[in-house]
């Protein structure tokens, strides 16, 4: 299956956040919320499979301010014949725009091979805060292959380029691995049982933590990084 989805967010005449192009491609269906800078992702059916191509281009205009959220895990599960799946999102934020980008965890299950890839492009003063959350197979199951990259630029200047190969090995045995990439934070390089966080050389602080479950990575994440939606991160 292939399918690209697109979002656009600008703002109006009466300076509102409002989204002005909404077109979703099944598994990827976007729902806006009537009266607020808020679009949730949801699943519309079992994805990503092996051989899906899934991709979302997000364009946020100057000053403007969106959130999209997911509502529910995403499940990547393994093909009929050993293929892998790919996500793609991009993400573009305009001057002064604000993206709050949350989505769900994603769940890769036994045998499946998926790789993700999130870039973003952001304008002078834009902000985002983004969330990313993975876990390694569903209850008493081993988890499958998974390469995510995170790719942001600000006006044409590098912020992160990460890659990682996503394994037990690499989690120190555990099983649930999240990170938050924070571009308006400005505290210090710290680290505590199971985290860390990292100030970006170029602005922001890229925190990551280890669990055995996503509720408790989340609450690490939420102890050492600024999080909320768009309306609520701080311009700094």
């Amino acid at each position: 299956m292939k399918a690209h989805a697109h979002l656009t967010v600008e703002l109006d005449a009466a300076g509102r956040s409002v989204v002005r192009t909404l077109r979703s491609a099944a598994p990827l269906t976007l729902v806006p919320v009537r009266g607020e800078p808020v679009v949730h992702l949801v699943g519309s059916a079992a994805s990503p499979l092996g051989g899906d191509e899934l991709t979302l281009t997000v364009r946020v205009g100057p000053g403007a301010c969106l959130t999209l959220a997911g509502i529910a895990a995403t499940v990547a599960l393994p093909g009929p014949h050993g293929e892998e799946s790919h996500t793609t999102v991009h993400i573009e934020l305009g001057e002064e725009a604000t993206v709050a980008y949350l989505p769900e965890p994603t769940v890769i299950t036994r045998r499946a091979r998926h790789e993700s890839l999130l870039t973003v492009t952001l304008a002078e003063g834009a902000r985002l805060h983004m969330r990313e959350t993975v876990v390694l197979g569903r209850a008493g199951e081993a988890g499958g292959d998974l390469t995510t990259a995170l790719h942001v630029t600000r006006a044409g200047r590098p912020v992160l380029r990460q890659s990682l190969a996503v394994t037990r090995e690499l989690l120190m045995g555990r099983r649930v691995v999240a990170t938050a990439l924070c571009t308006n934070d400005m505290s210090e390089t710290a680290s505590g049982e199971w985290w860390s966080r990292t100030r970006l050389a170029a602005g922001g602080t890229l925190t990551t933590a280890l669990a055995d479950d996503a509720v408790t990575a989340a609450r690490r994440l939420g102890a050492t990084c600024r999080q909320g939606t768009c309306s609520t991160l701080p311009r700094s």
